[in-house]
């Protein structure tokens, strides 16, 4: 009799990939000062936050791109009232 294993469609959704990366010393020591400050719960969280960071920032640098070829479309006052706000993105 053979067994069916039936793996719901939700959890491919939650799936990660696990990777090996190498880096320098003194970035792993950061990554584990991040750590230990409880500023990340592993390491691998440290380094999925940093990329998703630069990955928002090659997004809103390509829209800048895209909005600087576009012109002056009136959102210059509301730009410069947003960029001092000094938002924190993380």
């Amino acid at each position: 009799m053979a067994v069916v294993i039936c793996i719901p469609d939700w959890y491919h959704s939650g799936m990660t990939t696990q990777i090996a990366v190498r880096l320098d010393d003194s970035l792993v020591e950061f990554v584990d000062a991040l750590v230990r400050g409880g500023r990340a719960s592993s390491r691998a969280a440290a380094v999925s936050s940093a990329l998703e960071r630069e990955r928002r920032r090659l997004i809103a640098e390509h829209d800048a791109q895209i909005l600087a070829a576009a012109g002056d479309d009136g959102l210059g006052p509301l730009v410069e009232h947003v960029a001092n706000l000094g938002i924190d993105l993380d």
